[in-house]
């Protein structure tokens, strides 16, 4: 039995279709995972730590459900330490419902701490006094070259995640929290 011509066309037309169909998928499976080609754009504003740093295991206070905003930095708090904590403030009242989330801490090395500056201007604020931060495995978790000026992002697992320079706009912090929530199971 021979083919009429009316039906080697709809054949070829329905080959043509299937190859249409199925050749950018395979195209893109092939770039994705054979030639381990990835895009390049990024959503994050801060510097994602990749994988996640743990804490040490006695970091409790971060294992509460809860986000975590920390700066860490000498006790006396000069005007970089006061710009940082201002930020913090700022970006988690600015995330309105979603702040009762996120808690913010102060981890004070050395010599600590105007009390009555940490109590009026930020309520709220959970302060973690560190005398001697040479011997702390809470201190040494968070990167030393990159600490100042640093807000570091913690996960409700107490996971270092991110990191944000507090010279960079603050919308771009508020942007990655709201991420972070927003896709977040846990906290």
């Amino acid at each position: 039995m021979t083919e009429s011509p009316a039906q080697h066309g709809n054949r070829r037309t329905l080959y043509i279709l299937i190859v249409m169909f199925f050749l950018p998928v395979a195209v893109a499976f092939f770039l994705y995972y054979g030639a381990q080609w990835r895009p390049v754009g990024q959503t994050n504003n801060g510097d994602l730590f990749d994988p996640v740093q743990p804490l040490p295991d006695d970091a409790k206070e971060f294992r509460d459900g809860k986000w975590s905003l920390v700066y860490v930095g000498n006790g006396a708090c000069d005007a970089d330490c006061r710009e940082s904590l201002i930020f913090a403030r700022q970006t988690r009242l600015s995330l309105n419902q979603e702040m009762k989330r996120v808690d913010r801490f102060f981890i004070a090395t050395g010599e600590c701490c105007d009390r009555k500056y940490l109590e009026t201007a930020h309520p709220g604020l959970k302060l973690i006094e560190v005398p001697d931060a040479a011997v702390s495995k809470l201190v040494a978790a968070f990167p030393e070259q990159e600490r100042a000026n640093t807000l570091f992002v913690v996960d409700p697992l107490g996971n270092l995640v991110l990191r944000y320079d507090v010279h960079q706009p603050p919308k771009g912090l508020l942007t990655d929290l709201k991420k972070l929530l927003k896709l977040s199971h846990i906290g």
